[in-house]
Parts: C-alpha cells; sequence; structure tokens
C-alpha cells in the first residue's frame, strides 16, 4: 500500500481536499448517466464502487475524525451500500500510512529522539495503519512489541473537521445547529479523548485489571516509561483481525467461544464498571487459533452515568416494557419525550420505542440467543421505520440523550460481530436484570 509523506493539516487544505472529492463524485454521477444513455442499462454498482474509492481515498489521507466517519459508517451495513461499507472497513486497520520518514519525525517529536534510543530494532514500516494513528512493530532484549504513532495534526484537525461535517449531519435530521450542539459535543469529547495515548494507557490498564478474571479475553501489557500522548507501547499480541479469522474457518465452537468472551466482558463492564469499550469495530480485536481474543486498543471508551444507566437499561426488561407508568417515565428520564409532546406523538414514539427496545433485548431474554443476519435485519427495518414516523424524521427538537449515542453504537457494533460469527452466547450473569427490576420497584 502506497505511503504517505505528509498530513494535511490546514483547515484550507482539508477542507479543499473534501471540496475536490465533491467534484469526483459528480464525474462519476455524469459517467454513470452517460453510460445509461449510451447502453440503456443502469449499472449502479459500478457508480457505488467509484464513489466509495474516491470517498475512501480522501478521507484515509486528510486521517483523523474525517477518516473515523468511515470507520463508523463501515460498522453499519444497513445505511450504505455494500460498496461502501467494504471500502470503509479498511479504515479499521488497513488505512495508507505515513511513511518511514513521516513516522521517525512524528516519534522524535513526541520523545525528543529516535526508537533507536529506545528499542533494539524498530521497523520503519506499519504493521496497522487505523483513523488516529498507526502502528509499528519494535524488538527490545528479544521481547516483541507494538508502538502505535499518532499521526501529526489529528488532535488540532478535530475541531474543524466536525465544522465541515455539522451542515450535513444537520440537513439529515432536520434540525438546526444549535438543537444537534449535544450531540457534535459528545462526538468532539470523544474523538478527542482518542487522542489522549497517555489517557488510553490508563484506561487500558484499569480495564484489564478488572476485567482479568473473563475466561478466553487478554491484554497487552503497557509501557509508560515509553509513552507519551502521542505515542503508546504495549505488548505485541498475537491473532488474526475477524475477517482473516473466519478465513481460516474455525469450527462453529470455537466462534461460540470468542463471541462468549467478548459478550461476557462486554456485559462485565457496562453492569459493573459503568463504563465501555466503546468503539467495537473488528479492527480493534485479535482472535487467535485457540478461540481467545485479544483486545487492543482503549482509545474510546464511554463512562455511563448513573441517572442515565437507571433509566435506560430498565427498558430491556420485559416486565418493565409491559409497564405503562414507568415506560412513560423512563422515557422522559432518556430524553425521549418531553411535557410539551402531544399525547398522539407521546404515544406514537413510545409505542415506537418499544418495538425497538423489544427487539434489542431479545438476547436478554433467553438462557442463550443465537446471533444471526436476519435478526440484525430486523433491527435496521424497524430503524427504518421508527425514522419514517413524523415526530421523528422532523422532529422540533433532538430526541435522546447524548450518552445513547456510543452506547447505542457499542451494541450494534457487537451484535454485528456477533451475527458475523453466527454465534450463540449465553447470558452467564443476569444479575443486573434483577438490580435493575429492584430499582424499578418491580
Amino acid at each position: 500500500m502506497e505511503s504517505q509523506d505528509s498530513v494535511i493539516r490546514s483547515k484550507v487544505g482539508r477542507a479543499a481536499k473534501l471540496v475536490g472529492t465533491g467534484a469526483k463524485i459528480g464525474g462519476n454521477y455524469l459517467k454513470f448517466y452517460a453510460k445509461k444513455v449510451a447502453t440503456g442499462k443502469e449499472d449502479r454498482e459500478s457508480l457505488h464502487e467509484d464513489n466509495a474509492q474516491d470517498i475512501y481515498n480522501s478521507l484515509s489521507q486528510l486521517k483523523g475524525s474525517a477518516l473515523k466517519v468511515a470507520q463508523m459508517l463501515s460498522m453499519d451495513k444497513a445505511v450504505l451500500p455494500k460498496a461502501y461499507t467494504q471500502k470503509f472497513a479498511l479504515s479499521q486497520y488497513s488505512a495508507p500510512p505515513m511513511s518511514g520518514p513521516l513516522v521517525m519525525k512524528a516519534y522524535q517529536s513526541a520523545l525528543g529522539h529516535y526508537p533507536s534510543q529506545d528499542f533494539d530494532r524498530f521497523d520503519s514500516k506499519s504493521l496497522a495503519a487505523a483513523s488516529i494513528g498507526q502502528v509499528h512493530v519494535a524488538e527490545k532484549e528479544g521481547k516483541m512489541y507494538a508502538v502505535k504513532i499518532q499521526y501529526p495534526g489529528v488532535a488540532e484537525a478535530i475541531k474543524s473537521d466536525l465544522k465541515l461535517v455539522k451542515p450535513v449531519a444537520n440537513a439529515m435530521f432536520g434540525l438546526p445547529e444549535k438543537e444537534m450542539q449535544k450531540y457534535f459535543e459528545e462526538v468532539e469529547e470523544k474523538l478527542l479523548e482518542e487522542t489522549r495515548y497517555d489517557l488510553e494507557l490508563q484506561r487500558g490498564q484499569e480495564v484489564a485489571a478488572a476485567c482479568s478474571h473473563i475466561e478466553n479475553v487478554h491484554f497487552p501489557q503497557y509501557y509508560p516509561q515509553w509513552s507519551t500522548s502521542k505515542v503508546l507501547v504495549m505488548d505485541l499480541l498475537q491473532g488474526q483481525h475477524l475477517a482473516e479469522y473466519l478465513q481460516t474457518q474455525p469450527s462453529q465452537e470455537e466462534k461460540n467461544q470468542v463471541a462468549q468472551a467478548l459478550w461476557d466482558f462486554y456485559e462485565y463492564q457496562l453492569h459493573e464498571l459503568r463504563c465501555i469499550h466503546a468503539d467495537p469495530h473488528p479492527g480493534n480485536f485479535l482472535f487467535t487459533q485457540d478461540a481467545k481474543v485479544g483486545i487492543i486498543d482503549f482509545g474510546c471508551v464511554k463512562e455511563v452515568p448513573e441517572d442515565f444507566y437507571h433509566s435506560y437499561f430498565p427498558l430491556l426488561i420485559q416486565e418493565v416494557q409491559e409497564n405503562p407508568v414507568i415506560i412513560d417515565k423512563l422515557m422522559r428520564g432518556i430524553e425521549m419525550i418531553f411535557p410539551g409532546d402531544s399525547e398522539s406523538l407521546q404515544q406514537d414514539l413510545t409505542e415506537a420505542f418499544l418495538r425497538m427496545t423489544r427487539l434489542l433485548s431479545r438476547p436478554f431474554q433467553e438462557a442463550e440467543f443465537h446471533f444471526t443476519q436476519d435478526y440484525l435485519d430486523e433491527i435496521y427495518e424497524e430503524g427504518e421505520r421508527i425514522y419514517r414516523l413524523p415526530g421523528v424524521r422532523k422532529p422540533t427538537q433532538p430526541r435522546g440523550s447524548k450518552h445513547a449515542l456510543y452506547v447505542n453504537r457499542t451494541y450494534f457494533g457487537i451484535y454485528s460481530l456477533m451475527a458475523d460469527l453466527n454465534a450463540t452466547v449465553v447470558n452467564r450473569d443476569l444479575a443486573w436484570v434483577d438490580r435493575l427490576r429492584v430499582k424499578c420497584n418491580l
């Protein structure tokens, strides 16, 4: 893969890159319509492939929050045509890397010296490259390390990148910028946290210590003496990303084992630690041939406030879903309905939200649950029905707590991983359900 000798850092340069991409997409449409006129056939798949390639090329060169958008979209297989999700999935771990000289410059800028002062061997060719930084292999006294180096200017570009994205998002949701502000602030906060490798090191150590008892999950050790806010050094874990792992044709028993490990890991974080690894794309997991899974990135961790937790997660409990009084209270607690809403709007929103939560809560209603693509399709189809509601499609104000953004993203990501594995998981510990029943006086 061709490397980059520089990353565009100026606001003008980044904006110009996106404008140029828009022009290329316009050209692709012209070719599409000209071919349609000439042949009488509509080759929309080629159009999607050309557009996906041009968009990905631009975002991958910009890095940072621009590429992060592609990474997030690649996880949602219902939003975009297949050509886009396949191409954008490369942003998870196969983006165009920095060139060797730029890597050395970035390392020296962060630590004041070159890698040769810290390691016996350092590979300037990246092992993996994603949206915020890229990973290199290093060796010292026979031990192998993964060295993550942040792209230059990523943190500084986040605010300006989001300003470029805001008009598009506002148009999509039909709300003025002021009304969308709380969501943009949440996204900006999490993106800026991802650029703080010192925070990632701290969270990685804390979560690894708290979750060390979970079977078949393992974590790297981190090395503060070689790390800064822009460089992070950890153990080099062995394993394959999901697509590579599935190509080895593991047995269903093995796939169930790694799925169970991830399921237990996420359930324990959320219901015991009140925080969650909120970036569950396949690039952040390494699957091994002995059916274990390594967790290698704690850049995006969502801390779940108690008030949100106690308003949101009771909605997954069947007895709560059948209690209108509790439902009304919880819906207000998660900012889905408001005092000024008409009775008919409140009823429409509540019924639609209950249909969705009944779908999402299926994995917790039985001792074990089998994840399939058909189940995911049901969720996406219900989401489409909800979006068509007048109170959602043309809202008078934003609906839903900002804290739901990353919690929902996490669960959709995990459900998607489970479906890719065609996995059956066992609910080993549903003590949180009993605790929330008590909280709701059930």
